[in-house]
């Protein structure tokens, strides 16, 4: 067997060892070559896969993959029609960290209320703050907290605002009805824009696919309160990124709590981005809210059972509910 993995700078010891064992491992660098990940491809019978976008072009070379694993939540990266059409099936693994970006994005918030970087920066460089105005934070308890996409990380980050910190939630959810979203302690808005205009605290937490790319776009940030925060652990493509630049360095929202990016790396300068470096009110993570002990041993367990479904000729389980993995209907079984 030859498995090629991708995105190898994100270290899974533990799963590769155990790949090792089933075969031939190759390791490919995060910005590999679409010819060059074709080439391995051709003759692979797995591709697990994290950031690498995964083209018609990829998959139109695979001569007996069995299937492909993403090792993650997002499927954006992988063209999905194409693998259907060539009968390769494709599986995520959903539910690995739920409640790690959930606190990863509740970290981000927190920190940008309570205007942490600021004042550790600030005692970093002269040993104390004294209580001014530019040091005065916020709380979250009284607030209002808006989720866009009431997911499974959404509702955990629900609860987290709701039931821990007493603040008001709502949340911008087509498709989820009013009573299922009041199981949860949230309220639904109808219109993303009046949601934007009650939040204090605005957090996405939905799917990247063509209806949500750019959902928060410049006349979203102006619907926004002058004094609310955006956070976003999702996806960087959720967000248009120069609209929101621009919202930032002129002062029309309070700050932006951001793990995600449409372009990653990020760089201090070159960047469409790097503007936001020198803002004192934006948090910058490099895409690592999931990274935790414990979420990285359910990933790396769970990828295997994925892998070894495929490597056996069983069907991948599919647990994962979005319409775009649901659409296969051979080398799967749903969960």
């Amino acid at each position: 067997m030859k498995i090629v993995r991708t995105d190898c700078e994100l270290e899974t010891p533990q799963l590769d060892a155990e790949l090792r064992r089933r075969g031939e491992l190759v390791l490919l660098p995060e910005g590999v070559s679409e010819a060059a990940l074709a080439a391995e491809v051709a003759s692979a019978d797995l591709l697990v896969m994290c950031y690498t976008p995964v083209t018609a072009a990829v998959i139109a070379a695979a001569t007996r993959l069995r299937g492909i694993v993403k090792y993650g939540v997002g499927i954006d990266a992988i063209d999905i029609p194409a693998a259907i059409a060539k009968g390769i099936p494709v599986v995520n693994i959903p539910e690995y960290a739920e409640e790690t970006v959930a606190e990863g994005a509740f970290t981000l918030m927190i920190a940008l209320a309570k205007k942490l970087v600021p004042l550790d920066r600030q005692m970093q460089a002269e040993g104390w703050a004294w209580p001014t105005a530019r040091w005065m934070g916020s709380d979250i308890a009284g607030k209002t907290v808006g989720i866009v996409g009431l997911g499974r990380i959404g509702k955990s980050f629900a609860r987290m605002a709701g039931q821990g910190f007493r603040a008001r939630v709502i949340s911008f959810t087509p498709g989820m009805s009013a009573e299922e979203m009041a199981a949860h302690g949230v309220e639904k808005v109808e219109d993303l824009h009046e949601m934007l205009a009650q939040s204090d605290f605005v957090s996405l937490h939905c799917t990247l696919n063509e209806t949500t790319r750019h959902i928060i776009g410049a006349a979203e940030l102006a619907a926004m309160k002058p004094a609310a925060f955006l956070i976003n652990s999702s996806r960087g493509a959720l967000v248009d990124e120069a609209a929101l630049v621009a919202a930032l360095t002129e002062g029309r929202i309070a700050g932006a709590g951001l793990d995600v990016f449409s372009s990653e790396p990020l760089s201090l300068s070159g960047h469409l981005m790097s503007p936001l470096f020198r803002l004192p009110n934006v948090l910058l993570l490099p895409h690592l809210t999931f990274y935790t002990a414990e979420a990285m041993e359910r990933l790396e367990r769970e990828t295997l059972e994925r892998c070894d479904e495929a490597l056996s000729g069983r069907p991948l389980l599919v647990k994962s509910r979005d319409p775009r993995l649901r659409a296969q209907e051979q080398g799967v079984r749903f969960g």
